[in-house]
């Protein structure tokens, strides 16, 4: 259960970012934070990654405050999927591995067909040893957000992040994406930004 009450939070030279935000997400619940570019939704991700910490109001974690909670402990529980998420040096394999690397391949697998990657994945030459980049190299934007979908689903958090999931992608990977969210929805905590 994840509750920020009256959260302010001011950058430098006074610049208010977050204002008497009050905000409750309880599991299994689907929210979808939603406002123009400069009303906050970042500011609000980067409070519950342990990013930075609010000047004034409290979040709480199952009625704990998330500043006295073991901030690795915290990240633990999460899964944060960005609008572009970065792939790493390697194959697929250990990029969708990044959250559980001891995750047998059967685990990695299964979070892939749950995240709508698996026939892509497996139907490339080298399969999960197919070596890439960080910016992804040959892959598409749909393919490269299922990679990080899958991450998440093998992570299996109980709160996950996602930071516009469905942006710029091709009507396909969309379809693909958005089928991988529902799935994603049914069993955690989902904050849709």
């Amino acid at each position: 259960h994840l509750r920020l009450a009256v959260v302010g939070l001011c950058y430098g030279l006074g610049r208010v970012a977050l204002d008497g935000l009050d905000m409750e997400l309880r599991p299994g619940e689907r929210v979808a934070l939603v406002g123009p570019s400069g009303s906050g939704k970042s500011t609000v991700v980067r409070l519950l990654l342990g990013f930075i910490r609010q000047d004034r109001g409290r979040v709480l974690v199952d009625g704990l405050g998330l500043a006295d909670l073991d901030p690795e402990d915290w990240r633990r529980h999460l899964a944060w999927v960005p609008q572009s998420p970065r792939l790493f040096q390697g194959t697929i394999l250990d990029n969708v591995r990044l959250g559980r690397p001891e995750a047998s391949l059967e685990a990695v697998r299964e979070a892939a067909r749950q995240a709508q990657a698996l026939d892509f994945v497996e139907s490339l030459p080298q399969g999960w040893e197919t070596p890439i980049g960080e910016r992804g190299a040959g892959l598409s934007g749909g393919q490269i957000q299922r990679i990080a979908l899958a991450r998440a689903f093998l992570r299996d958090a109980r709160l996950v992040i996602l930071d516009e999931p469905t942006a710029s992608r091709d009507p396909e990977g969309e379809s693909a994406v958005q089928a991988a969210i529902d799935r994603l929805a049914a069993s955690r905590s989902l904050l849709v930004v």
